[in-house]
């Protein structure tokens, strides 16, 4: 089940809400916890146990890490103490990452289960949090089982760390005002995903119809373009959706996305880009690598070492080690301008324009390479877009055409990729007009889930 489906928006979400609201207080993570397995269970049955046993594991694997973080007695007792919680890390750090990388890597041809690598990284910031002393162990299996089996975020994040909802999930702050304003990030998240993301990625389909050898350059240009606008409204549709939900249930889910196409660096848009995965790779391999702090080429290899991991947890074929490796090499770059100077000077005026430009021409070519999984039919469409490889039966005009079709919605999606969309919501998101217009909007989008049917989250597959 996906939140984009009839399934979940006119059966299980206001079923679940009835309950929610009709459950007391004390009680409502025993109701967010069934109604998690339950959604879970619709769309991915045969994993559940996988995901409670992961539950049950990891909860004593906290207990155990939280036990004597700050113990006091004599120096020999505690190194005692110390070296049984690091087997404890090790033992709980292999148990998570292994399992997932053999359902990634190796699972005898079985199918992922949904939402494995979000709610392991959930696991694994909370493990290494407790171990660290930064956060205190989880005594309530139920808190900590709501924690991570939590429907908002469990399939396609945010990746929340414990402490941002630890509060919440004790005592959260749930009123018909929290739900209004959930259910209108929510409508927001909704569209993007099926009015946006949905339709541009028809131009990405017409071209993929059409052969990459049979595109002219201008086309394989667009179709990048397009990619680009699909795979961020799907995402960020994806994860407005989630902090609504989240919101609607007393919760602040972290923000996700911040306008990354509003970037001048690869740097920057990745700053803005997937929020919480950046920051999860930044505290826990950046930072214990030794981050910025022991010189350029030390930098250079943690970066290195941060791309390469997010490079094979997206997928274990060719394509996105390229993808990761350009970003890595645009980075190092980036920081080697930066220290000369010479970056400064293109981020403010005219030099402003020309670094956008600069990212809107390489982050399209990057996606290129992260979407085509075949490296043949890879090299094909990056000879096109460079007019390096000879083309077959091309149709002239054939980009006319495409703009003639889908101009509109690139307009309307670069334009939701500015801030001003978001300022305007944030405005007026209370006027009654206003709300009368989400409604129309929400139940459009249910019309065009109808009409077309439902496409599934990219993000589902990682």
């Amino acid at each position: 089940m996906i939140f984009s489906s009839i399934e979940f928006l006119l059966f299980f979400l206001p079923l679940f809400l009835l309950a929610y609201v009709l459950t007391p207080e004390k009680i409502k993570n025993v109701t967010l916890l069934s109604g998690s397995l339950i959604f879970y269970g619709l769309g991915e049955p045969k994993y559940v146990l996988l995901l409670m046993a992961s539950v049950v594991v990891n909860y004593f694997f906290g207990l155990s890490l939280g036990r004597g973080v700050k113990q006091r007695g004599s120096e020999t007792y505690r190194k005692k103490l110390n070296r049984k919680r690091k087997t404890v890390l090790a033992a709980a750090l292999i148990l998570n990452v292994g399992l997932l990388a053999a359902f990634k890597y190796g699972a005898g041809g079985l199918r992922m289960p949904l939402g494995i690598s979000f709610y392991t990284f959930q696991i694994v910031s909370y493990l290494l949090d407790v171990y660290r002393g930064d956060q205190k162990r989880e005594i309530s299996f139920m808190t900590m089982a709501t924690y991570i089996t939590m429907f908002p975020q469990l399939l396609s994040g945010p990746i929340t760390y414990y402490g941002e909802v630890r509060e919440a999930l004790y005592e959260r702050e749930f009123h018909a005002r929290g739900v209004e304003e959930g259910l209108k990030v929510f409508t927001m998240g909704f569209a993007a995903k099926v009015l946006l993301a949905d339709r541009i990625g028809l131009l990405w389909q017409d071209v993929q119809v059409r052969g990459f050898e049979s595109i002219s350059t201008q086309l394989a240009w667009l179709g990048a373009i397009a990619y680009s606008m699909k795979i961020y409204f799907d995402f960020y549709g994806y994860s407005l959706m989630a902090v609504g939900l989240g919101r609607m249930l007393g919760f602040r889910l972290p923000e996700n996305f911040r306008n990354p196409y509003m970037a001048c660096t690869v740097r920057e848009f990745y700053r803005r880009w997937h929020m919480t995965l950046g920051r999860w790779f930044a505290r826990y391999v950046y930072i214990p690598l030794g981050g910025n702090r022991k010189g350029e080429f030390r930098t250079s290899c943690n970066l290195l070492a941060v791309w390469f991991l997010t490079s094979i947890w997206h997928g274990n074929t060719p394509n996105f080690m390229i993808w990761g490796m350009l970003l890595w090499l645009a980075i190092v770059a980036e920081r080697q301008l930066d220290a000369l100077g010479i970056l400064k000077h293109f981020m403010k005026g005219p030099g402003r324009v020309i670094s956008q430009l600069y990212l809107w021409t390489f982050i399209p070519i990057t996606w290129i390479c992260f979407e085509i999984t075949d490296m043949e039919q890879l090299q094909i469409y990056l000879g096109r877009m460079f007019h390096v490889m000879q083309g077959i039966n091309v149709a002239a005009g054939d980009w006319k055409n495409a703009l003639t079709d889908y101009g509109s919605l690139l307009a309307a999606g670069a334009f939701a990729c500015t801030p001003a969309l978001q300022k305007l919501f944030r405005r007026f998101k209370d006027n009654v007009l206003v709300t009368l217009l989400l409604a129309v909007l929400f139940w459009i989008c249910v019309w065009r889930l109808e009409v077309e049917g439902q496409n599934p989250f990219k993000y589902l597959d990682f």
